[in-house]
């Protein structure tokens, strides 16, 4: 009896694992929603004259973009939870090369960057994915995402058939697209379309050059259906055959939709990028769209039957030295925050715009939307006192070996980084000379340098500031040019002159500076985590600038999410626990830094921040952004 009733259990789990494996592969193969229906996935999302087919019926896309990129790992389910509960059924998201390649034979794709993970994810919580992979992705990042060690051909032309840049896109392609090919609709993973490159109609230098895109893709296995993306005046010179063309809009003219329809009249009509809000630049004001005009706006576009992804839904923060800049009509660099006066705030809040979109989404769907996740934490932590002093002088010791060259040498150029030169940061250069006068730099500054005489400060540098005179003394001196590269330019035809540092000579009464000895401050987390052997001292009454201050922040039970202010201090950039949150410059709009949560360890966190000019010792956390004075999108 004892026998038969092992025998019987035996069967039992027998049977429950082969339905088990009959399940996953009715998942894998079949899919299966939320609403426990098979889903067909011979056929990918494809498109008829006037709407979209998935699994062989009408489907609307309702896409909101947030990147994985700007959005702390741990926060990457509350995002998207709030996101599905909102009504979007359909994620996007770019992929930016120079964080997953920082050099020629390094990649990145784990934690922060695992991008496996983030599409899964997406799956698992129902909703669909378009991939972005670009290479070119724009999206307000340094270089549009393209990585800074392509400048080091001085004959690059990016964004063209040029083989030193196709080669590059071949071998990062290489890398990428095999991780996200299993991922496809067809092969029972959630991407239903994958968009190629971004804007191009815009830049549109070489007629090859999205041919070659798309080719690349397909061969390495992408075969859903692809979209490309441009403003109004790029649809013409933006799509390649093959792939449905879509706009990018933030008010809705009827010229827009009727050109695209003329381009394509065989189908459906998709606002790829809707602009709930946009960018801010320092010297400006904070941007915001009034949530009335965005719903308005986004009903009109659902009433007419055409899809739509709301970019940003959620926009988050771009960390480090990764903004991009404007460059017309004058050169301006991006702030950090990436809040974008989206749906979901820079810190996961709920906003105006958000419970207004998900009214209105209510009225296109059907089914029950998800209850909206409870929101976090946010606390004032008590001030961190900066009680410890570095001098840039002191802290050169930890940077790699300086380099000696008769010429200057631009950041991309630098020996440095396994030869893949410097992509971000600050670059030191420091020369002998020998008598004061009229120090010019030929708009050869970029992007914006403090000029020094034997390490006393004399002036600055910046893109319309090109003459510093320097005081007379005796004898040789040391010059030194720290030169920041504040962001090279995400978006134009100017991106092949995004060289940074000196970029060409600094004449001294009209004479060449030469004999320069450089050191490369990229202000990497190995260099940071370096400074704590520093010789640190006290602050002194009269501390030197620029100067790197250590203070504690001290974060009780589980760490919330804060916002770092820096009143009293100048320019800087500020480091929590080796972290780079970006930088932060009192002409604002953005007055505090956004410091989530996971980045902060129970008990004692490390605080350093970078000064150039002026400090008050003493930095606060609040409870509330600070984005600046607010002023409506025109």
């Amino acid at each position: 009896m004892v026998v038969l009733r092992i025998r019987n259990a035996h069967k039992r789990q027998y049977v429950l694992i082969c339905l088990s494996i009959f399940g996953f592969i009715m998942y894998r193969y079949l899919g299966m929603p939320a609403g426990g229906r098979a889903i067909n996935r011979k056929v990918g999302l494809n498109a008829n004259s006037s709407q979209f087919i998935l699994a062989g019926e009408p489907f609307h896309i309702l896409g909101g973009s947030i990147h994985y990129f700007r959005v702390p790992r741990a926060y990457w389910r509350d995002r998207l939870m709030k996101m599905k509960a909102c009504g979007i059924n359909t994620l996007t998201t770019y992929v930016p090369w120079s964080l997953h390649q920082p050099e020629r034979e390094v990649f990145h794709f784990s934690t922060q960057l695992d991008l496996e993970a983030y599409i899964n994810l997406a799956a698992e919580l129902g909703l669909w994915v378009i991939l972005r992979p670009g290479p070119f992705i724009s999206s307000e990042l340094d270089l549009g995402g393209l990585p800074s060690w392509l400048l080091r051909d001085g004959n690059m032309r990016l964004r063209t058939t040029y083989p030193g840049f196709t080669e590059a896109v071949n071998t990062f392609f290489d890398k990428l697209i095999p991780k996200v090919t299993p991922l496809q609709f067809k092969k029972g993973g959630p991407i239903i379309a994958v968009q190629l490159e971004n804007e191009y109609g815009s830049f549109a230098k070489d007629e090859s050059y999205m041919l070659f895109i798309k080719e690349a893709l397909q061969s390495r296995g992408i075969s859903e259906l692809m979209f490309t993306s441009d403003i109004h005046s790029g649809l013409k010179l933006g799509g390649v055959n093959g792939a449905i063309r879509t706009v990018k809009l933030q008010k809705l003219h009827q010229r827009d939709i009727q050109d695209l329809n003329a381009l394509q009249p065989n189908s459906p009509t998709m606002v790829m990028d809707y602009w709930t809000g946009w960018f801010d630049v320092w010297g400006d004001l904070h941007h915001v769209l009034p949530p009335e005009d965005t719903v308005s706006t986004v009903r009109e576009i659902l009433r007419r039957g055409m899809s739509i992804n709301l970019y940003m839904f959620h926009g988050g923060s771009t960390f480090g030295f990764m903004t991009g800049a404007l460059a017309n009509p004058s050169y301006k660099a991006l702030v950090p925050s990436y809040d974008y006066d989206a749906p979901l705030s820079e810190s996961g809040e709920y906003t105006p715009k958000y419970h207004l979109l998900r009214d209105l989404f209510s009225q296109y769907n059907s089914e029950k939307f998800p209850d909206m996740p409870a929101l976090h934490y946010r606390e004032a932590y008590e001030p961190a006192i900066m009680y410890h002093h570095l001098s840039l002088w002191d802290s050169l010791s930890f940077t790699e070996e300086p380099f000696k060259s008769h010429t200057p040498v631009n950041m991309e150029n630098l020996p440095v980084n396994n030869r893949n030169g410097q992509s971000y940061g600050y670059t030191l250069y420091e020369t002998t000379i020998t008598s004061g006068g009229l120090l010019t730099s030929g708009d050869n500054v970029r992007d914006r340098a403090l000029v020094f005489v034997d390490r006393h400060y004399i002036g600055l540098f910046k893109r319309r500031n090109l003459e510093l005179a320097v005081p007379d003394g005796k004898g040789q001196r040391t010059l030194s040019l720290l030169v920041e590269n504040c962001g090279r330019v995400h978006h134009g035809k100017d991106l092949d002159n995004q060289r940074k540092g000196l970029v060409g000579d600094i004449l001294l009464n009209n004479i060449p500076l030469r004999d320069f000895t450089i050191y490369s401050l990229d202000m990497k987390p190995s260099f940071i985590d370096s400074l704590y052997q520093a010789p640190w001292k006290a602050i002194p009454q009269l501390p030197s600038f620029p100067g790197f201050f250590m203070g504690r922040l001290f974060a009780y039970g589980y760490p919330s999410d804060t916002f770092v202010k820096l009143p009293g201090w100048g320019k800087g950039v500020v480091f929590v626990n080796g972290l780079n949150l970006g930088r932060y410059w009192s002409i604002g709009p953005q007055q505090a830094l956004y410091l989530p949560g996971p980045f902060l360890n129970s008990g004692i966190n490390q605080v350093i921040v970078f000064e150039e000019l002026e400090a008050e010792y003493k930095i606060q956390f609040e409870g509330t952004p600070d984005l600046g004075m607010a002023a409506d999108i025109q």
